[in-house]
């Protein structure tokens, strides 16, 4: 598949992410349990991650959407440029983070360091998608969908310069 001037190949199924998501949820179904947990959101990318992954608590929560920057073209800029929509107090509340994927980790330590400041009681992290390869972050995800080398992938919230997230699946750039 063609998006813009780059060629895809077909990576990881909608079946086996509809499969993966519903092992997540279960997972953090009971370590959440009576927790209360605040799911925060990482716009643009975790989207569609997050609504099939929250569909799926079975336990009482909320969600809050933030949108962060950190990408360009195909590249990780690395840095957080800000922290955009968390209107919610986090002060001693358990946060899990769900982002579409974890490649240096240094967006996603900015984004910890930042909510940090304001001592919520435990931060965790899901992720659909995380590249060990490519991982120079301190936080590493507790909850992981896939592991991926490093390639370029687009899909299920991903995208290449804002297009191909609206795909079911995941594709990765045709070497």
């Amino acid at each position: 598949m063609k998006i813009l001037d780059l060629e895809f190949v077909p990576y990881i199924s909608q079946t086996q992410i509809q499969v993966k998501v519903n092992e997540l949820s279960a997972r953090i179904t009971v370590d959440f349990k009576d927790k209360d947990p605040l799911f925060i959101i990482l716009l643009n990318g975790a989207f569609l991650f997050a609504a099939d992954l929250v569909k799926e608590i079975a336990t009482p929560c909320n969600l809050s959407f933030i949108k962060v920057a950190s990408y360009s073209g195909t590249e990780s800029r690395g840095k957080v440029d800000k922290l955009i929509g968390l209107n919610e107090k986090i002060n001693n509340r358990n946060l899990i983070i769900i982002d579409d994927i974890i490649d240096t980790g240094l967006t996603m330590q900015g984004v910890i360091d930042e909510l940090q400041k304001q001592n919520p009681a435990s931060i965790s992290v899901a992720s659909l998608l995380y590249k060990p390869d490519a991982f120079l972050g301190k936080f590493t995800p507790k909850y992981i969908g896939f592991e991926i080398p490093n390639d370029f992938v687009v899909g299920y919230g991903l995208d290449y310069n804002g297009y191909g997230r609206n795909l079911k699946e995941i594709l990765k750039i045709k070497e």
